[in-house]
């Protein structure tokens, strides 16, 4: 869907439409425009046919992306500085591993899945100078291509294929014969084929199977970092921590408060994933319902909250957060560690480790199993 006159307004103007944005805000609260959707019928594989696919990385998304499309039938290799400590775990896996200049020099399709901070040095070092005129250049974010961190040259497709989960997830998914949904953007469309060859790509990594939605790199980029501080990560998290802490502080037992405020969160989000907040209402009782209508705007008063989450949004737009980011990379990181370090002494995070010990399940710690 489109949320915005933005991106409404891009719509238009791709049709021919002229809209005035009072007219484009009126016509946004009167009917839904849906994002275009691609399934496995859409998508030809072929278009990889005699690609040679490299992908940067090999974290959460790169082995995901990896396997994923070695198990498809594509030509894969992983990029990998040397010494990487990851590199004997790729080749254990049964895939080709080169440094990422021989990667990049050797491809026709540069899959970059490395973190979003060091992907700038990496692109302009070991990435640029290995592009041919009818290479593709890919990503999973659009974080660097927004905030013009990666400025690829014209030769070339520059697509996105995202998927819309952690890669541990694309991968188990994929091995069960499923997939993660996922969002297709093209920044640029040098060879003609820019949508054709991301959506085999996103067929090859699994994604097909369960949806691909059509989006921009602008547009990506600020949902998905707000989505991420005002919501899943930082709104979550605090929200969780200030619940446990509440219920601690008033004398109940830390592994009440952490089975309560933390641990039954997946329970919840398990249920609004497959069926909406209509599916967990049906499922929770109706004083846990009734409780959910007359506490919940006393703890995040609406008007109040919204005004916080559009300063957020507000700093996402004008690139104020991505400013900070990269500066805050450049500069050791202190504020980030502390804060890794802080969060790992809490007393939420250390009842939790010892509760999940003697669960039944404690001894699976395997990420590909978190969405199980």
């Amino acid at each position: 869907m489109y949320h915005s006159y933005h991106s409404f307004a891009r719509r238009c103007d791709m049709i021919g439409i002229i809209i005035l944005p009072i007219a484009a805000s009126y016509l946004i609260k009167e009917c839904f425009i849906m994002a275009k959707m691609y399934y496995e019928k859409d998508c030809e594989l072929s278009y990889l046919n005699g690609k040679k696919i490299a992908i940067i990385g090999y974290g959460s998304q790169g082995h995901a992306h990896a396997l994923n499309l070695k198990d498809s039938g594509c030509d894969v290799c992983v990029g990998l500085r040397q010494g990487s400590k990851n590199w004997a775990n790729a080749e254990k896996a049964g895939l080709t591993v080169k440094t990422v200049p021989e990667a990049a020099k050797w491809a026709d399709i540069v899959m970059i899945l490395i973190n979003d901070e060091v992907q700038a040095d990496v692109y302009k070092k070991d990435i640029a100078p290995y592009l041919e005129e009818g290479n593709a250049l890919a990503f999973a974010h659009g974080f660097n291509i927004r905030y013009q961190q990666i400025v690829p040259p014209a030769g070339v497709d520059v697509f996105m294929a995202a998927p819309k989960g952690p890669g541990h997830t694309v991968r188990s998914q994929y091995v069960n014969g499923k997939g993660v949904p996922c969002l297709v953007a093209v920044e640029q469309n040098a060879t003609g084929n820019a949508m054709k060859i991301a959506l085999a790509y996103i067929a090859g990594i699994g994604g097909a199977r369960a949806g691909v939605m059509e989006t921009t790199f602008h547009d990506e980029t600020e949902t998905d970092l707000f989505g991420e501080q005002a919501v899943l990560c930082g709104g979550v998290v605090d929200l969780m921590r200030c619940g446990f802490e509440t219920l601690v502080e008033a004398g109940y037992e830390p592994e009440n408060a952490y089975f309560e405020c933390i641990h039954e969160m997946k329970l919840i989000i398990d249920l609004i994933n497959k069926g909406g907040v209509g599916m967990m209402n049906y499922s929770i009782s109706d004083t846990a319902e009734y409780g959910e209508y007359v506490s919940g705007p006393r703890v995040l008063p609406y008007e109040e909250t919204k005004k916080n989450m559009r300063k957020v949004l507000d700093d996402i737009q004008d690139g104020t957060f991505a400013g900070k980011w990269i500066a805050e990379n450049k500069n050791g990181r202190t504020f980030f560690n502390s804060k890794r370090a802080n969060l790992a002494k809490h007393q939420m995070e250390i009842v939790g480790a010892e509760l999940r010990k003697n669960m039944l399940w404690g001894d699976d710690a395997d990420p590909d199993t978190a969405s199980n």
